[in-house]
């Protein structure tokens, strides 16, 4: 098993041999920084876990993406990505629920959180909910961790108010999103799986409460 180090350097010589000749002669290489990083979504899951009931019990292969690209749409014929990353959710990562993603790549490594692209029934409701209680969703991304770690609400968004909303309604910016994101870049890279484990539920832990939110707004049902 590698370390966080050991990952990072794979990574690297992968952007420069991205092809699967230089994968297969490497492929003892491959599996062993992909059971470090594994191993540190493990641990991460244990920790969020500890403060989101959700996710406690998530298996590692239900949150860890392949590191293989799907080329069928893109020019960049790039057999595989240069990153390892997973996204830490209720149900895994095929579920449209909001949770806690981490990347890692020599490029930059970062934290998000939040739903990326909601489909339209649920940024329909997301945005009814955002209107109904303002007051509490003000209260989220103005508390102290949100600040701290996010500074602000990120995601691509509309140039006009969305239907039914007035443009000079108090949350227009945030009813305009299409993306309701918490972002983290990763400065400094820590010195182990450990550190960036530890790292990473510091901040997550900042997420929950938005992250609820969102999924409240998706999943509540009239009676």
């Amino acid at each position: 098993m590698s370390t966080l180090q050991e990952s990072l350097k794979f990574l690297l010589e992968l952007k420069e041999n991205n092809n699967r000749e230089w994968m297969e002669a490497n492929k003892k290489r491959y599996q062993s920084v992909r059971a470090g990083f594994e191993g540190m979504i493990a641990d991460l899951i244990q920790k969020i876990g500890a403060f989101d009931a959700d996710i406690a019990g998530l298996q590692v292969k239900e949150c860890v993406f392949r590191i293989n690209r799907d080329v069928r749409f893109s020019n960049d014929k790039s057999p595989y990505k240069i990153t390892f990353s997973a996204y830490i959710g209720k149900g895994g990562k095929k579920a449209e629920k909001a949770g806690y993603y981490l990347q890692i790549s020599p490029a930059g490594s970062f934290l998000a959180g939040g739903r990326f692209m909601p489909a339209s029934e649920d940024l329909k409701k997301i945005r009814q909910e955002i209107d109904y209680n303002a007051d509490a969703f003000l209260q989220l991304i103005q508390a102290p961790d949100f600040k701290k770690y996010f500074g602000t609400l990120s995601g691509e968004a509309l140039a006009r108010a969305p239907k039914g909303y007035p443009l000079d309604h108090p949350l227009v910016d945030y009813l305009k999103k299409k993306s309701f994101l918490m972002e983290y870049p990763i400065t400094k890279t820590p010195d182990s799986f450990e550190a960036l484990s530890q790292e990473a539920a510091q901040v997550f832990k900042a997420m929950k409460p938005l992250n609820d939110f969102l999924n409240a707004a998706v999943e509540w049902v009239e009676d």
